[in-house]
């Protein structure tokens, strides 16, 4: 059966003077993705689905050359919107995701409240997973949106226990049922 990744993008630059969706990987970050993208688990990727954001993008785009696959882009697939605060200092930013996981129901400084952006990007799986794929299918997105992700198909509440601990990682999830069969696992070692 064809199994489906949803990766996380690996490390970025941080540039507080670009709005954040169009930060690009670290060549640390680059170095990882090209690491896992010649990888044996991603040796069956069929199909490659990305979110618009330049770090996501170019994640998808590394998997794609080393598979010969092109990449399809879905805004849906983005990050929850934190255009209100734009980039925030590593330690804020920390405490208003923690606020984000802990109220889903409340929009942490005018950021995209979670319950839509796990509604939106559920809303995208489930176009993406319509009909059975030829092979394994790849999802490059962002942390926030996975782990909404996560918990909506595995039927657990909204809580950031279930956030990747850092930038690069997966889950799996495998053809018919698409429930989590792992946990967040690094794409390649930090």
């Amino acid at each position: 059966m064809p199994s489906l990744f949803f990766i996380t993008h690996p490390e970025v630059l941080l540039d507080p003077a670009v709005p954040v969706e169009r930060w690009h990987l670290s060549p640390k970050g680059a170095g990882r993705m090209q690491a896992f993208a010649a990888s044996e688990i991603m040796s069956r990727v069929k199909t490659i689905w990305a979110s618009g954001e330049t770090k996501a993008v170019e994640a998808a785009a590394i998997l794609g050359r080393h598979r010969d696959v092109p990449v399809q882009t879905d805004e849906a697939l983005g990050e929850n919107n934190r255009q209100a605060t734009g980039f925030l200092p590593p330690a804020e930013f920390e405490r208003v995701a923690d606020a984000f996981f802990l109220n889903p129901e409340e929009s942490i400084r005018g950021w995209e409240r979670a319950i839509d952006a796990q509604a939106r990007i559920l809303k995208a799986f489930k176009a993406i997973t319509r009909h059975p794929p030829a092979g394994d299918v790849a999802i490059i997105s962002h942390g926030a949106v996975g782990t909404l992700l996560y918990c909506a198909l595995t039927a657990q509440p909204i809580s950031r226990q279930h956030d990747q601990p850092f930038q690069g990682n997966y889950w799996r999830a495998d053809f018919p049922g698409l429930k989590p069969a792992t946990g967040w696992t690094p794409i390649a070692p930090v």
